[in-house]
């Protein structure tokens, strides 16, 4: 794996779980701004060639 995938694989899963902390807190604001962030680094990703979901349980295995 090179540095931008393994890079942006682990931005995605900061900002799941960063998402998944301002959602159990009740915090919207900063839910709307992880789930852009998500959404962003997962556009990123695409526009790369990286698949984060097979990339995740490739690294896992």
């Amino acid at each position: 794996m090179d540095a931008f995938t393994a890079g942006i694989l682990q931005r995605i899963k900061n900002a799941e779980q960063d998402l998944h902390r301002a959602l159990e807190s009740g915090d919207e604001f900063l839910a709307e701004v992880e789930q852009s962030e998500l959404e962003d680094l997962r556009r990123l990703a695409a526009e790369h060639g990286v698949d984060p979901v097979r990339e995740m349980h490739r690294t896992a295995a």
